[in-house]
């Protein structure tokens, strides 16, 4: 065995040299990695007992891409391309043996290689689009040429990976081996390539899936407007279009050419360093300073919930899904059985969709017990309360559950705002109780609020983010204030909403420049969405909002075909004279002198409370990072990925700009825009929240 560096080492077996790269956790392409691969083959090459050369890796995968630490550091080493050069370039036959995943760069290693195997649980993908990247090592030119430009644009864009089998079909995997024998199956094919005498083939040199594309323009207009929609805002995805393009109208080099100048464009984009960022954002989210990752954790095994309503029925879906028994509680017959009805309705529609078989249904209702009594709930592990958000019922429940639950049993309850210790008052096991705030749709959003009380265990704190990965969410942890993170922020911009239509804009206007700024819609076609009434009391009414007006004449949002717009049978909106006068009348009323007012105004007064907001929940220590804060907000509100979310954003833009509009605000318009200290104190410094 020959030691190439500290990550590969190159043996021989028999007449076949094997490179293996070592270089955990992922066999990432670092300085080294690359290094290895270019001077391993040429070493192997070199050696007159070598026939041919097998790549494979050491530990759970083959190359996952990039080593992402290297993005904006000087560049050291061998470059991707001089590594692969090696590769195809060899006079002797490489087999790249895929387990794992070979992702991005690790696919366009496998890509350069003249023959590839792998085992059956392999994945192979390029999945730099969600970087806000184009694949930047031939991965545009040569997928192209093996599978077609149609299959080839569809992989990229979407950048999931697909599996061995379906490798095998396209012909990017020439044959798969058992599982487990990755390196005696490559072996016998590399011999099988000897003993054969079989060409070097290059995908480089091909040309038959491309070539009947050539001079056909409509092909890509085509992908264009099936993409355009899903991908509004974005920049990489024109770019990847236009570089599967060159691969059937280009010669190879300056394919490649094009592709690499638009990587690296993108490379040093804003959007680009806004997707790393989350990336890294969502991994860090799971460290919590005080608590240890191996901090013992309890086990759940059994969960109850509390609440067969919209998002009672949601949440159980979440546990369902992952195979864990739910106990679900309603006060009456009717509301339960209506509960268990939507839930069974949820997945025979899923079914239908062919997103899961009419077996997994079966299984999944059969996890689910029905009860009308709190004491169904003795032997759960979890119990969380998903009913009316008032605190008098919820500390009643959890007095309740008090004396019912089992001893070590979590008690969490789903607000949305309120107090989390005054809930955990009402038991007397502090420790147990936590918040866990799930956004609606619970079975489909990704964003779980875990609210840590200020008696809360920290092995219950472990526990709930545990959970929240087993049932596939994104768990953030946030402090006890109104609102927690999410809504809070989102307070400071619906009072600036609901100010601004009074001062001179229209409610369209609003929601105009927060859909051009990349949100999925603006506060007033959301508030129609979800409906005006919700906790609107007719009996209380008093027509002290635009709002109240509204839900008194019964335009309380799409599903009574009227809201802050009017809407078609399609549910299509359009402005309305109506409300357009409504509120002109109220405004008048008030006294109110209104207003031409800027997109830019009306973009500034409706985010830049919220970053403030963010400053004093960090000042706070409501949040552990400002990375958490836009993890909750990409994943819970619809925050464009392309900015990063709010604290990045405003990192961004600059935060002596925040400011200054935030004490311009203040002057004329109060203490609402008084600036948070944290704020002040990082521009003083001239630094920004990535900082912190």
């Amino acid at each position: 065995m020959t030691a190439i560096n500290p990550v590969a080492d190159l043996t021989l077996d028999g007449d076949v040299a094997v490179l293996t790269i070592n270089s955990p956790p992922v066999n990432a392409l670092s300085a080294n990695v690359r290094q290895a691969l270019r001077d391993g083959v040429k070493q192997a090459e070199a050696d007159p007992a070598a026939k041919a050369i097998v790549l494979i890796c050491a530990g759970r995968t083959f190359i996952v891409g990039a080593d992402i630490s290297e993005f904006g550091k000087p560049f050291t080493g061998v470059s991707l391309p001089d590594a692969q050069a090696a590769i195809e370039n060899c006079t002797k036959p490489v087999i790249s043996a895929v387990h794992g995943a070979a992702l991005g760069g690790g696919f366009e290693v496998v890509l350069v290689s003249h023959y590839r195997v792998a085992v059956p649980s392999a994945k192979l993908g390029l999945p730099e689009i969600k970087l806000g990247l184009i694949p930047g090592a031939g991965g545009t030119q040569r997928l192209p040429r093996l599978i077609g430009p149609e299959a080839a644009a569809e992989a990229i864009l979407s950048g999931t990976p697909f599996s061995a089998k379906q490798a095998r079909e396209w012909g990017v995997v020439d044959e798969l081996v058992e599982e487990g024998k990755l390196r005696e199956g490559a072996l016998a094919f590399a011999r099988h390539v000897i003993e054969a005498k079989l060409p070097l083939v290059k995908v480089r040199d091909r040309d038959e899936k491309v070539a009947p594309f050539r001079g056909k323009p409509e092909l890509f207009e085509k992908i264009r407007k099936a993409h355009a929609r899903k991908n509004r805002g974005f920049e990489a995805w024109t770019k990847a279009i236009d570089a599967v393009r060159d691969a059937v109208e280009l010669p190879m080099e300056e394919g490649l050419a094009h592709e690499r100048a638009a990587f690296i464009a993108l490379l040093g984009s804003t959007q680009s360093k806004a997707q790393r960022h989350v990336f890294f954002a969502e991994r860090q989210v799971w460290k919590i300073a005080d608590i240890p990752e191996d901090t013992p954790v309890l086990p759940i095994k059994k969960v109850g919930v509390i609440g067969a309503g919209t998002m009672g029925g949601g949440i159980s879906m979440n546990f369902l899904n992952a195979g864990l028994p739910v106990t679900i509680v309603e006060t009456a017959q009717a509301p339960l059985d209506r509960g268990i009805s939507v839930i069974a309705k949820n997945y025979e529609n899923t079914a239908k969709k062919g997103r899961m078989t009419a077996a997994d249904v079966e299984t999944r209702i059969k996890l689910l017990t029905p009860a009308l009594d709190l004491s169904a709930l003795a032997d759960c592990d979890l119990i969380i309360e998903a009913v009316f958000e008032e605190m008098a019922i919820k500390k009643d429940i959890f007095s309740r559950l008090d004396s019912i639950a089992k001893p070590g049993a979590i008690l969490a309850s789903n607000t949305s705002y309120l107090n989390i210790d005054e809930i955990a008052g009402a038991t007397k096991r502090p420790g147990s109780v936590l918040g866990m705030h799930f956004f609606s749709p619970a079975n489909v959003m990704r964003l779980l609020e875990v609210v840590r009380g200020e008696k809360t265990e920290k092995a219950v704190v472990a526990t709930a983010m545990k959970v929240a990965k087993q049932i596939g969410k994104i768990g953030v942890l946030v402090g006890v204030c109104h609102g927690f993170v999410g809504n809070r922020m989102l307070a400071e911009r619906q009072r600036e909403a609901q100010a601004l239509i009074l001062e001179g804009a229209m409610p369209w206007d609003v929601d105009r420049v927060l859909y051009d700024f990349g949100l999925p819609m603006g506060p007033f076609a959301m508030s129609d969405l979800a409906g005006l009434d919700i906790g609107w009391s007719k009996e209380k009414s008093s027509s002290s909002t635009i709002r109240e007006i509204l839900c008194e004449q019964d335009r309380r949002g799409q599903k009574t075909g009227a809201g802050f717009y009017d809407y078609d049978e399609n549910r299509n909106a359009k402005p309305s004279p109506l409300v357009e006068r409504i509120i002109l009348d109220f405004a008048a009323g008030k006294g109110i002198n209104r207003r031409r007012i800027s997109d830019e105004e009306i973009l500034e007064r409706c985010l830049y409370p919220m970053v403030n907001e963010g400053a004093k929940i960090l000042e706070e220590g409501k949040a552990q990072r400002a990375g958490d804060i836009d993890i909750v907000w990409i994943n819970g509100y619809g925050w464009p990925v392309y900015r990063g979310g709010p604290m990045f954003w405003a990192d961004t833009i600059g935060l002596d700009k925040v400011l200054a509009a935030m004490k311009t605000f203040e002057v004329k318009m109060g203490e609402a825009f008084k600036p948070a200290a944290l704020l002040e104190k990082l521009v003083a410094e001239g630094k920004g929240f990535g900082d912190l």
